[in-house]
């Protein structure tokens, strides 16, 4: 998998690039990381990148040109490694929410070209002429594209085959398909006993059963109080079962014991109907 990035600090990279468990899988040779800086790619003495909006208005705008000339370049790096051209994100406020779900699709892609915007925006021409997908993380605004694509990336290694020690760290990620894309429930470890607060008994208590319901229930109680929103979409999806709502219903004291009482079998007749011997009674 390759990201390519196009930034004017390329040197912000190295977070994920040499540190943690992604910088582990980039020496593993599992990611490959390539940054591409505009300025690289001016002809004038100043390497000029950024110029005065049209219109008036506060700051400065990103040029087209730079911009065009490194996603080029980028391009071309990849089609010599016999890769396909791949999408290029920009990363903006007006983009599509990243999520859970688009951090498992770019993870099981070839990988991305990212643009870092920088001061009051990038030329409206270069995203037009280039762009083919808008990335936002949410509703802030930072001061440069570079924070967000570090977010980007980081999110799709860890999903990639053997970044993780325990294959399984990711399948208990809060929004995964596993938790109903539901938020992960708390963790504890040693010592058992901190500042006089136990470790809840259930996970003590060595009864796998327990403890998974233990860990089910605590998710959706901190779902329902967080992101009331994830749990109507796991609802709508059919991943609740009959015992997730009833605990949910206890939580929130709407639970109606009568509703789940099982419902009685009338007794069949010892004798059957002379009109039909060979059929049961309905009601058995």
């Amino acid at each position: 998998m390759r990201f390519d990035v196009v930034t004017l600090f390329p040197e912000m990279f190295g977070v994920v690039r040499d540190l943690g468990v992604t910088g582990r899988a980039h020496a593993q040779g599992r990611w490959s990381l390539h940054a591409w800086n505009p300025r690289d790619f001016t002809h004038d003495v100043h390497r000029t990148v950024d110029d005065r909006p049209y219109g008036g208005g506060p700051g400065m705008v990103m040029m087209a040109g730079p911009l065009e000339a490194a996603v080029n370049a980028a391009q071309d790096a990849r089609a010599a490694l016999g890769l396909g051209r791949a999408p290029v994100a920009l990363l903006a406020p007006v983009g599509q929410r990243y999520d859970q779900a688009g951090a498992e699709s770019l993870a099981a892609s070839d990988g991305i070209i990212l643009i870092c915007g920088r001061y009051e925006g990038v030329d409206q021409r270069f995203i037009e002429r280039c762009v083919t997908h808008e990335i936002s993380l949410g509703d802030f605004v930072l001061s440069g594209g570079e924070i967000a694509a570090l977010a980007v990336i980081d999110a799709a290694v860890r999903l990639l085959p053997g970044v993780l020690n325990d294959g399984d760290s990711a399948l208990q990620d809060s929004f995964n398909d596993t938790l109903s894309g539901l938020l992960d429930s708390p963790h504890y470890t040693r010592p058992e006993v901190y500042e006089g607060e136990s470790v809840p008994p259930a996970l003590l208590s060595g009864h796998h059963a327990n403890i998974a319901r233990w860990r089910r229930e605590r998710s959706l109680a901190l779902t329902a109080a967080r992101r009331p929103e994830l749990l109507e979409s796991a609802r709508a999806k059919g991943w609740l079962n009959k015992a997730d709502e009833r605990f949910l219903a206890e939580l929130a004291g709407t639970y109606d014991p009568a509703s789940d009482a099982p419902k009685r079998r009338r007794k069949s007749s010892s004798k059957p109907a002379a009109s039909s011997p060979a059929t049961p009674d309905a009601s058995s």
